[in-house]
């Protein structure tokens, strides 16, 4: 199944106090490239989101976003520095017995100093270890590239349909061309017959005429280019249905299908081979052009 370079997903998650976002897309591009942007404290998580993503991903550009907020409803926006606040009472212990001051403090007197209250550790001390947060940052990326790859999926399938339409369109133009092309030179033979009866007065040299003709023939005989079309369609169809990714090899197929249509072009001297070609050459635009969307 063909599978398109462009797609979307996301999800959330809400965990260790925070809503964290996850949000993907993807676009067209000639190789693959995976940009991550996450805050700054999981960067140490990014070569292995990379890793998941690269399993399903092979072509287009990437781009993840993770972001986190603090979720009000399920805890404060701060807590309580535990170490900073006994560094304090030990402080104002030493004033009292080394220099006799009073320095009892209350808690809004603590509450008042610097970073007795402070954000909560983004990776989540105590019960929220850094493993169980990989385990949530892969969960959420799980499902937004289960979307991602949903949307990639179905517009592939439209391609690919629109592809085989055009393909069929070419194996119609091809069997005309087929049909079209041993009359060329039974309309030349007549056509030159014709104008030499009218310049030469009386008989003319039958062998030269005959030899004029096989050279004729053989310049403009197109039976192994369009062979070569032929065997080319087969292999754009089989890669069409394919379930790896065939954006590559495609594009090459096109290109091989582009320079056998356009020696068939110059090879023909012939209006109704000239017509199908052209038509051709415009359908194989139009296939490109779709080609280069598909992974």
């Amino acid at each position: 199944m063909s599978h398109s370079m462009t797609g979307y997903g996301s999800a959330a998650r809400v965990f260790g106090g925070y809503v964290i976002q996850f949000e993907i897309k993807s676009v067209n591009h000639r190789y693959s490239e995976i940009v991550l942007r996450l805050p700054r404290e999981w960067t140490c998580y990014e070569d292995s989101l990379r890793r998941r993503i690269q399993r399903d991903v092979k072509r287009g550009r990437v781009d993840v976003y993770i972001s986190k907020e603090r979720d009000d409803e399920s805890s404060l926006p701060f807590v309580l520095n535990s170490g900073r606040v006994e560094a304090y009472l030990r402080a104002a212990e030493e004033l009292h017995t080394k220099y006799g001051l009073e320095a009892s403090l209350s808690a809004k007197d603590l509450l008042a100093l610097p970073d007795v209250l402070v954000p909560p550790d983004p990776l989540g001390e105590g019960d929220f270890t850094g493993e169980a947060w990989e385990d949530v940052l892969h969960g959420g990326l799980e499902e937004a590239l289960g979307g991602l790859l949903d949307m990639r999926s179905k517009e592939g399938r439209h391609l690919a349909a629109d592809l085989e339409q055009r393909l069929a369109r070419l194996e119609e133009l091809h069997a005309e061309l087929k049909t079209y092309a041993p009359q060329v030179v039974s309309d030349y033979r007549t056509k030159l017959k014709g104008r030499l009866t009218e310049l030469v007065e009386g008989a003319f040299d039958e062998q030269r005429f005959a030899m004029e003709i096989a050279v004729f023939a053989d310049r403009s005989n197109i039976d192994e280019e369009l062979t070569r079309l032929g065997s080319h369609f087969e292999q754009c169809r089989t890669l069409l249905r394919s379930t790896e990714p065939v954006g590559r090899k495609l594009d090459f197929l096109i290109q091989e299908m582009n320079r056998e249509t356009n020696t068939i072009g110059s090879k023909a001297n012939h209006l109704a081979l000239v017509n199908r070609v052209v038509e051709m050459k415009a359908e194989l635009e139009k296939i490109r052009e779709q080609a280069a969307n598909l992974e």
